[in-house]
């Protein structure tokens, strides 16, 4: 490992700042900006080394390489995160827009949707990490949630409950059981868990959502989030009877007085089946 890696990981494991997950990001954030400065040229560079030069010669790539204004805030704010740690504030301008990054667009009407294929799936040797990845296809779930879930609990005949301990911001909530695919993975993942989670039994969630990313890579399966974009745009789809704006349908301005009501609604009840509870946030998996 070379002393940058080595000392930005032990920069990480002394000062565990945020959720187990953001603190996994973080690192794997900053491994990868290891990487690139010694790929830009800068070879002997220790965890004190951090320069505007640096900063600026890191953007200049991402700008060439078309890396998404969203992708680069996060590595922006895994940097200032490191210049904090070691006293260097200042040399990192504090707004984005020094840099000319633009500002995140969440609404777009351009699908981010992804399928789960048989071909990459089956490169996936690990059932724990198979079964929530399905879960994850045909019910929308986060990856957490799909990981975190007890089966046998969350089994409620035509629904799947999920409690709040395995949700983002703690919010309980239930989602229909309406297709025998999702009553076929459902019973898969019962017996997988034989009565537990999707976590092994010697193993904690934060060592089973390593696996899970290892896993995923080496399958070649990446942004795992792209598979609730099609759940969600599947499910519109049914709703509704025409495809989202998303996936090449109607615009809301284009819609019928009727159109919308019906859009509204299918939208509200998306927003509760995902956990969001604010309809505008449907957007960013439908568009608008």
């Amino acid at each position: 490992m070379r002393d940058l890696n080595y000392q930005l990981k032990q920069l990480c494991d002394r000062n565990r700042d945020g959720s187990y997950a953001t603190q996994s990001d973080r690192a794997r954030i900053l491994s990868h900006i290891a990487n690139q400065l010694h790929d830009l040229g800068y070879r002997h560079m220790n965890a004190d080394s951090l320069r505007p030069k640096h900063v600026e010669a890191l953007i200049g790539q991402w700008k060439s390489d078309a890396v998404s204004a969203g992708t680069m805030k996060n590595r922006m704010s895994a940097m200032r995160w490191w210049a904090q740690k070691i006293g260097k504030d200042n040399i990192i301008a504090r707004d984005n827009a020094a840099y000319c990054i633009d500002k995140r667009t969440f609404i777009t009407n351009i699908s981010k949707a992804k399928t789960l294929d048989d071909a990459h799936l089956a490169k996936i040797t690990d059932a724990y990490t198979a079964m929530s990845l399905r879960l994850q296809s045909v019910f929308g779930l986060r990856r957490e949630e799909s990981i975190k879930i007890v089966p046998a609990w969350a089994d409620g005949g035509d629904r799947l409950k999920l409690k709040d301990s395995w949700t983002k911001g703690g919010k309980y909530r239930e989602i229909a059981v309406r297709t025998p695919e999702q009553r076929e993975v459902l019973n898969e993942a019962r017996r997988l868990a034989a009565g537990g989670s999707l976590i092994p039994p010697n193993m904690r969630y934060r060592d089973q959502l390593q696996r899970f990313r290892a896993q995923c890579d080496k399958a070649g399966i990446h942004g795992v989030h792209g598979l609730r974009h099609k759940y969600a745009q599947e499910r519109y789809l049914r709703l509704t009877g025409w495809h989202s704006p998303a996936r090449g349908g109607l615009r809301s301005s284009q819609l019928s007085p009727e159109q919308r009501q019906r859009d509204l609604s299918a939208r509200l009840l998306l927003s509760e089946e995902m956990g969001h509870g604010r309809e505008q946030i449907t957007a960013v998996y439908l568009g608008r």
